[in-house]
């Protein structure tokens, strides 16, 4: 993934952070912050990002989520 693309995550994440009134969030919505941009910029990317961060229990979770990804990518075609 270009250094760009990452970037722009990083920069998503830190406004995302930084427009909190609390001053905090929690790792939980940090994390799906990721995961949806990652998920439109780059699904090998994506996908190896939930499968750490989802901790899928089983081959069947991790399955189930990749034929979501195939369907929505039909889908558009």
């Amino acid at each position: 993934m270009p250094s760009s693309k990452l970037d722009s995550i990083v920069n998503a994440v830190e406004k995302y952070v930084q427009e909190s009134p609390e001053r905090e969030r929690p790792t939980s919505k940090i994390g799906e912050v990721i995961m949806r941009r990652l998920k439109e910029l780059d699904k090998v990317a994506y996908v190896r990002f939930a499968s750490v961060y989802l901790e899928f229990e089983d081959v069947s979770e991790f399955m189930t989520e990749l034929k979501t990804l195939v369907r929505a990518r039909a889908g558009r075609s």
